[in-house]
C-alpha cells in the first residue's frame, strides 16, 4: 500500500527484525540469551521460566520491566548480558544504506533495546552514519514502547512534529501510541511473522509491508526523480 508521505520530515524506525529481516536470526539469539537470565533470576525451570517470560512482555512491554517489577535484578546486567551475541548471520545492507540516504528529513532509531547493541547493529548492516539520533532503553528511564510517555519524551527529545513523522515496526501495539499521537504507521512483518507470534493489527495502522526496503525504495526513487 502506498501512502502520501510527501509532508514527512522524521523517519522512524525500530530496530530488531525491522530494519533487518528475522531471518537473519538475531533476536532468536537474544532471546537464548533471555531465557537463560530469566532461570537464573526467577528460579524456576527453563519451560516456567519461559511462560513468566512471556506473561512479562504482555503485562510489561518487555521481559526487563517485567523483573524489575517483581524481582531484584540489576538493569545494567540484564542489558548487557542478553545482548551480548554475535551478529556474524547480520548481513551489511548496502542497499538500505543508498534508500536511507535519499529520503528528506531526519531518520531515528526508536528501540526496547540497549543503546550498545543498536549502536553495533547499525554498524554491522552499514547505516549508522545516516541516523540522526537513537532513542534506546536507556533513554526512555527503562519504561518501553508502547507507553505513551516514551513516544512523548521520544518526541521532546529530537523536537519531532509528530503530523510529520512516519514510524516503521514489527509489533503492531508498539505502533497505537503513535498513531494516537499523530503519527504515520507502517507495520513492516510478514502475515506469516504476524501468525507466528499471534499478533493482531487494528485500525491504527496505516499501511503493511513484508519488507522494509521494498516499501521504502519508491518514496527514495521519487525524491532521486
Amino acid at each position: 500500500m502506498r501512502l502520501d508521505l510527501s509532508s514527512i520530515n522524521a523517519w522512524v524506525f525500530d530496530l530488531d527484525d525491522t530494519l533487518y529481516p528475522p531471518e537473519q536470526g538475531v533476536m532468536g539469539l537474544v532471546q537464548g540469551r533471555i531465557n537463560a537470565f530469566m532461570v537464573d533470576a526467577v528460579g524456576l525451570p527453563a519451560d516456567e521460566a519461559r511462560m513468566l517470560q512471556r506473561q512479562f512482555l504482555n503485562e510489561h512491554g518487555t521481559t526487563l520491566a517485567g523483573l524489575m517489577a517483581n524481582y531484584a535484578v540489576d538493569p545494567e546486567t540484564f542489558l548487557r548480558e542478553v545482548h551480548d551475541v554475535p551478529l556474524d548471520s547480520l548481513e551489511p545492507n548496502p542497499r538500505l544504506a543508498e534508500v536511507l540516504a535519499r529520503l528528506p528529513g531526519r531518520k531515528f532509531v526508536l528501540t526496547n533495546g540497549a543503546r550498545c547493541h543498536a549502536s553495533r547493529v547499525l554498524d554491522r548492516i552499514g547505516v549508522i552514519a545516516l541516523f540522526d539520533g537513537v532513542f534506546a532503553i536507556e533513554d526512555m528511564d527503562l519504561t518501553p514502547k508502547p507507553a505513551p510517555s516514551t513516544y512523548r519524551h521520544f518526541l521532546e527529545r529530537f523536537g519531532i512534529d509528530p503530523t510529520q513523522a512516519v514510524f516503521f515496526e514489527d509489533t503492531p501495539r508498539n505502533l497505537e501510541p503513535a498513531k494516537a499521537m499523530g503519527m504515520t504507521t507502517v507495520l513492516i512483518a510478514s502475515s506469516e511473522h504476524l501468525a507466528a507470534r499471534g499478533l493482531a493489527t487494528g485500525d491504527w495502522i496505516d499501511a503493511t509491508a513484508p519488507d522494509l526496503l521494498d516499501f521504502l525504495t519508491p518514496y527514495a526513487l521519487k525524491e532521486a526523480a
